[in-house]
């Protein structure tokens, strides 16, 4: 059988052009630098990494006897230009080894020409570059060429088809040292300049961000261009005009290029100003060897890629790989923290990793783990004990998941009707309702109102009708004879939390109960204090026949799941009806048991209820435009966005940038769930950033932001 290989990274042809000329420079030995950097070894550490790399020209100026530096100049950036065009119009990207930055004319001329002249530039410079033959003091070149590449040539523009570059994709980063005339240049034409104080202030990381989304917005690929002066002296003093000061330092460059890996997107690079006449020892060389090795790095694939590569597609993960996880917070790959506002879809109520949870389970697993239901064990019968006692039930049937468990209710609700209330055989029809989520099985898909869940997977088991949520007067009317059981979610989660009307539960199980139908309450999200009660269905004073838990039951370690009922009911079983491996096995039983004891130990019903208080109360305080509607009850919170303005998954990536943990449902709700025991300052900082969060999205999407009345606390 042939073994898939999962893709060795993104492997690409890398051309180095060697662009050996200090025409503008002040110190003309700059011109060596490109040369020095290839008798390095250079070319042959990018091939080591697993890329096909190629020394393709050397590029150098010809005598300037007789002509002028400008024509010189001209003349050197049309062959470069020529080099570069062939090597992005074969598939390859050119890494240009400039001496000085006037080079930077000829490099993107024939990239923004191989690509149709759709080309954004990520400008890292210690200086602006942007003077023209009128306003340099110097009067030297090296100072001019990002104007050039602007269409500015000599204190006048060039009509904008000549640009090479658009200034709207256009950032500069990391400039320390510039005149007014730059400065007021780069603002007429509209390119972001984010010098160094703001990168001090905000992070090189964001400032890199948001760089590359300007560089390729709309464009057909973006370049990097690297002075090396942009750097900290301290780690490259070998460049031509040497600025204080500080820098850009060379281990925050190198983890915001790792991070973020060889982007498909990158045209081109380019690095220049490298004088080895000025290197104190190697450290510039050094500098650029290690730039290189992490943005054509080893091509080892990253966790994103290889999930996307080996598993099916069937979920779409916000883009953060997490390793590590303690109470409320989870930290990256990279070492960045999270609040988790989401708790695995309320599996996580107990936090992540509760030091008593850990315990139990480490203890129990090694001690006995898994045994099947052919044998007794003396894990299971203390958990549903304590199960029963705290929801007032009779008897449970352990499970794994909650699907399982919702599988199993449907089962028992059936053989009920046969048995017990004297549905004819084949007859017996459930109740649910629209906009529920039971699961994704294929009998559990026939109840649901999601045509996703649907399509494609019939045909689907009948007996199974629909009314819609929150409408006791549609129960009633639905009822037949032959009506086994009413399943109902006390609030619907992946709709989007949404609430039914005050009594509605009640007046649903006093309909059941008139009518011998079994009322089952799935609560695998909203049960186990996530609502501030035990069970939700408490909100109500309401005893259901049927009870579904999952999630949380497992402590967030072990999928754990039961259906409990009245004896009467889970009687019908015999031996044979229904079973599950690994349902009720001595590890499960064991956390299972930890976890319940937990719940009531630290008081996390009573937790959830006045947080849960205070964090709708602080949302709906908010006000953003953009929020439609705040509702939730305890630690179970759904904010519905206004999808004409935004949508919910965009706002969840926003969230995260902003190492908040959430999810979108719908389209137009984000879920706000955070552990129960989540602590008062946690719960504080979380509200900071998510009211950060709302504050971008504002910026972003409201042209003229309203203030939106205050709901009343």
């Amino acid at each position: 059988m042939e073994q898939r290989v999962a893709p060795i990274g993104r492997l690409r042809e890398v051309t180095v052009i060697a662009a050996a000329a200090g025409i503008g420079a002040p110190d003309p030995r700059c011109a060596e630098g490109p040369e020095h950097l290839l008798a390095s070894g250079l070319v042959e550490r990018i091939a080591q990494r697993g890329h096909v790399a190629v020394h393709g020209a050397t590029v150098r100026a010809r005598s300037t006897r007789g002509r002028t530096r400008l024509a010189v100049h001209r003349t050197f950036c049309a062959e470069l230009a020529h080099e570069t065009n062939a090597a992005v119009k074969r598939g390859a990207i050119p890494l240009v080894l400039g001496g000085d930055h006037c080079c930077a004319v000829g490099t993107w001329q024939g990239v923004a020409e191989a690509l149709g002249g759709s080309l954004g530039l990520i400008w890292i410079d210690a200086h602006l570059d942007s003077h023209t033959l009128g306003t340099s003091p110097s009067g030297m070149l090296h100072g001019m060429p990002l104007a050039e590449l602007l269409g500015v040539v000599e204190g006048s523009h060039r009509p904008p088809a000549l640009a090479t570059v658009a200034p709207r994709n256009v950032c500069v980063l990391g400039a320390r040292s510039y005149e007014a005339e730059e400065v007021a240049l780069l603002a007429e034409l509209g390119v972001r300049v984010i010098d160094m104080d703001e990168i001090e202030a905000h992070g090189l990381d964001r400032a890199f961000g948001e760089a590359l989304e300007i560089a390729t917005g709309g464009t057909g690929g973006f370049g990097i261009t690297l002075d090396l002066d942009a750097l900290d002296p301290a780690d490259a003093p070998g460049v031509n005009l040497p600025v204080g000061g500080g820098g850009i330092g060379l281990a925050a460059l190198r983890k915001v290029l790792a991070e973020r890996g060889l982007d498909p997107r990158l045209a081109a690079l380019e690095i220049v100003e490298f004088n080895p006449h000025r290197d104190r020892d190697a450290r510039t060389e050094r500098a650029v060897t290690s730039i290189v090795d992490v943005i054509f790095g080893a091509a080892a694939p990253s966790p994103v890629e290889r999930e996307r590569f080996f598993s099916a597609h069937n979920y779409d993960p916000l883009p953060a790989v997490l390793v590590r996880g303690s109470g409320s917070h989870v930290w990256d790959d990279v070492g960045r923290r999270y609040i988790d506002m989401m708790s695995a879809y309320s599996a996580v109520s107990h936090g992540h990793c509760h030091p008593r949870l850990v315990a139990a389970l480490t203890r129990q697993a090694s001690t006995l783990a898994v045994t099947s239901r052919a044998y007794f064990s003396d894990r299971l019968p203390a958990f549903i004990e304590r199960l029963c006692g705290l929801t007032d039930m009779d008897m449970a049937l352990p499970a794994n998941t909650g699907l399982e468990a919702v599988e199993a209710a449907l089962k028992v609700a059936r053989k009920w009707a046969y048995e017990v209330k004297g549905v004819p055989d084949d007859c017996a029809e459930i109740i649910s309702c629209e906009g529920n989520f039971h699961g994704r099985s294929i009998a559990i898909i026939s109840m649901s109102s999601e045509a996703q869940y649907r399509q494609g997977f019939g045909p689907l088991p009948t007996g199974f009708r629909q009314v819609p949520y929150g409408d006791a007067r549609a129960l009633a009317a639905a009822i037949t004879p032959n009506t086994a059981a009413f399943l109902v979610e006390p609030i619907q989660g992946e709709r989007g939390i949404v609430l039914p009307p005050p009594g509605y539960l009640a007046q649903c199980a006093r309909i059941c109960r008139d009518n011998n139908v079994l009322f089952i309450a799935d609560e695998v999200q909203t049960g186990l204090g996530r609502t501030g009660r035990f069970l939700a269905c408490e909100h109500e004073d309401v005893h259901p026949d049927g009870l579904v838990l999952g999630k949380a039951l497992g402590g967030g370690l072990l999928p754990v799941s039961a259906f409990l009922a009245r004896a009467d009911v889970l009687g019908v079983l015999r031996p044979g009806d229904h079973g599950s491996t690994f349902g009720g096995n001595p590890l499960a039983a064991a956390v299972a048991l930890e976890a319940l004891e937990i719940i009531v130990d630290e008081q996390l019903c009573e937790r959830s209820a006045r947080l849960g208080a205070e964090l709708l109360r602080e949302l709906r305080r908010i006000g953003s435009p953009l929020i439609r509607d705040v509702r939730g009850r305890g630690l179970f919170i759904g904010v519905e966005l206004d999808p004409a303005a935004v949508t919910a998954h965009e706002a969840a990536l926003v969230f995260l940038a902003h190492g908040i943990l959430t999810k979108d449902t719908h389209e137009t709700v984000i879920r706000f769930a955070p552990p129960l025991n989540i602590d008062r300052d946690t719960l504080d900082e979380a509200l900071v950033r998510i009211r950060a969060a709302f504050a971008e999205l504002d910026a972003k999407h409201l042209s003229a932001p309203r203030k939106r009345p205050r709901a009343p606390a």
